[in-house]
């Protein structure tokens, strides 16, 4: 009877060995990394770069190059990146589709853009626009 016992299991490791897929599987994909606008100095429009900035809709991060603390702010409040060390990157953030206005909450006069899906950055109104 164990002759029959050892042909059973054997025939079952067979069946269920063949009933796994010959493909390899494949690994996760891995996210894009974030596109960077890089905060070069307290220099009114020309604090970014670039600026205005295509990245509708892209994951992006802000890079401190200056020698002092900047904190980035779009212009509707919606996202807030905190205070940027020198040498520092803000966390990952999302731009709307449809583009953005930003500046520096520290250095008001420090103002960006992000172009839209349309193309050219959103109309700006209010005091964090360029009053040239």
């Amino acid at each position: 009877m164990r002759l029959r016992e050892f042909a059973l299991v054997s025939i079952a490791g067979v069946l269920l060995g063949s009933c796994g897929s010959s493909s390899t599987p494949s690994s996760p994909s891995t996210p894009a990394a974030p596109t960077a606008i890089t905060i070069v100095g307290q220099n009114g429009t020309r604090a970014f770069s670039p600026n205005p900035a295509n990245f509708s809709g892209q994951m992006i991060v802000f890079k401190n190059n200056d020698s002092i603390v900047h904190r980035v702010v779009l212009n509707d409040g919606s996202v807030d990146t905190g205070d940027i060390a020198p040498g520092a990157t803000s966390r990952t953030v999302a731009m709307p589709a449809g583009g953005t206005n930003y500046h520096c909450q520290l250095h008001p006069g420090m103002i960006g853009a992000v172009s839209g899906s349309s193309g050219g950055p959103p109309a700006c109104s209010g005091a964090y626009c360029d009053p040239y």
